[in-house]
């Protein structure tokens, strides 16, 4: 059985000291370890705001050849979930290897080094093991799509080089239809786009990426690649959207949002009086992003036969969380539900023994971190909280962890004062618990097996209540692991 977690002291001694002698030892080892044997390098693709809306991962009308190729030569992770299904959150514990309570980021502003400034985030760990540590695009938190073509909340001493591609997308969103005129990213938008993928934002990347790569020639690297799309606005060439007749779309109903759900519901009151029409377009535009997006990743992952790099370097690719498309009446993220937490996660390295196929050992974003170090060949540094993954990729039945844990925040206004409240939900293989305040403002239980959608909450249903009381067992033993 792996630990899930180490005793929470070594984890706060080390944060609490300065890191300069570990870093110094690092950096030594990294001329050592290179003479030893040739380094495995890292390529990290993340996308913005994907759920498991892949052919792959079984979606019946998705076009993504290029992910599903890739997914032949990886294993797939079929129960991966994000911590925080929100951007700077999400990425912050994705980097640093905590969990947002221990960052303590829980919004789209905060920092993590605010609480620890000397912490060695993930391509900092391969900088002082001797690699080249380079970003395309958004890695880091950016406020899409102002931020596009800027550093957005970037941690620039990750990195050795960084790419801030910029592309149409942005110089043309006077031309992009919005729910709220005027008003992207956090709004319902889209566009089908004239031009070429190589002008869109994602297509500079992946020009970009390829060329990073030819650069580095036979230096050991840590290349992040952050594609924007499908965050809104939802924006890709006219051929991609041609891809999905809106007749041929057919949107969920209109259910009840769930409280606490509808305190995020009811503060984009746009996204509940779409018409059918906006919502097959909506739907529409998300998966012709997604199919954009698709033809990046391929461009990226091509490249690496004929640069002679497909036999030493580790590829990942992933999406910082899951996204609604009307699932429980709600669109974009920010639920404990399924579409929110769950993401897709496909790794491929040199030797593994179980391509093409998957696995339903859980896993968390917050274990990429451990995870690439181990694949690499390098130590995992004693701060994280995330386990390697590695095992997986020799026994996809291999035991990981006992639950997943994902946090959301919510805010409310009552008697005329606004409150914020938490909520934990952790999923393991067959239940998904979730409680908010501790349960003072309600809690679910969902069975997957039954009840794959979560529609029945069976929190009040005496039949289930070991179950339930397991569950909340469960998700103590995780938060007190944080403390």
């Amino acid at each position: 059985m792996v630990t899930s977690f180490k005793q929470s002291i070594t984890r706060r001694s080390f944060l609490a000291r300065s890191s300069a002698a570990a870093l110094a030892s690092a950096a030594a080892s990294g001329a050592t370890r290179a003479a030893e044997a040739r380094q495995m390098n890292m390529l990290f693709l993340i996308s913005d705001d994907l759920n498991n809306v892949l052919g792959c991962y079984g979606h019946p009308e998705i076009h993504t050849p290029n992910i599903d190729k890739f997914a032949k030569r990886s294993l797939k992770f079929d129960r991966a979930y994000c911590q925080f299904p929100l951007c700077n959150p999400s990425r912050s514990s994705m980097m640093t290897g905590l969990y947002p309570d221990e960052t303590r980021v829980h919004n789209n502003k905060a920092l993590f080094r605010d609480r620890y400034p000397q912490i060695q985030t993930m391509p900092q760990w391969f900088q002082h093991h001797g690699y080249t540590a380079a970003r395309v695009g958004k890695l880091f938190h950016y406020g899409v799509p102002k931020q596009i073509g800027t550093d957005g909340l970037d941690d620039p001493s990750s990195w050795d080089q960084v790419v801030n591609p910029r592309g149409r997308d942005v110089t043309d969103e006077d031309k992009i239809f919005s729910l709220r005129p005027g008003q992207f990213g956090g709004t319902l938008s889209w566009l089908a786009a004239d031009g070429t993928d190589e002008e869109q934002t994602d297509g500079i990347a992946a020009t970009e990426t390829i060329r990073l790569m030819e650069e580095f020639g036979a230096t050991p690297f840590f290349l992040g690649v952050g594609f924007y799309r499908p965050h809104t606005p939802f924006v890709a060439p006219k051929k991609y959207f041609d891809l999905y007749p809106l007749d041929e779309i057919d949107p969920l109903p209109f259910p009840e949002v769930w409280e606490p759900a509808a305190a995020f519901a009811q503060a984009k009151p746009e996204q509940r009086t779409m018409t059918d029409r906006q919502r097959k377009e909506a739907t529409q535009a998300y998966y012709a992003s997604i199919t954009f997006l698709d033809a990046q990743v391929g461009r990226v992952i091509d490249a690496l036969e004929p640069l002679g790099l497909s036999d030493n370097t580790v590829v990942a690719f992933t999406s910082d969380h899951g996204y609604h498309l009307g699932e429980h009446g709600l669109w974009q993220k920010r639920s404990l539900f399924e579409e929110s937490a769950r993401v897709p996660l496909l790794l491929s390295a040199p030797g593994m023994t179980t391509q093409g196929q998957s696995t339903n050992s859980l896993a968390e974003l917050v274990d990429l971190y451990p995870t690439f170090a181990d694949c690499c060949g390098l130590p995992i540094p004693d701060h994280v909280s995330g386990v390697s993954l590695k095992p997986l990729l020799k026994n996809p039945s291999a035991h990981t962890k006992d639950v997943a844990l994902t946090m959301d925040t919510r805010r409310m206004s009552e008697n005329g004062v606004r409150v914020e409240f938490k909520g934990y939900s952790v999923r393991r293989d067959r239940w998904r618990y979730t409680e908010w305040d501790g349960g003072e403002r309600g809690a679910e239980l969902y069975d997957h097996t039954n009840d794959p959608t979560e529609h029945v909450n069976l929190i009040d249903d005496d039949a289930y209540s070991g179950i339930a009381r397991e569950m909340k067992r469960l998700l103590r033993e995780r938060l007190a692991s944080q403390a």
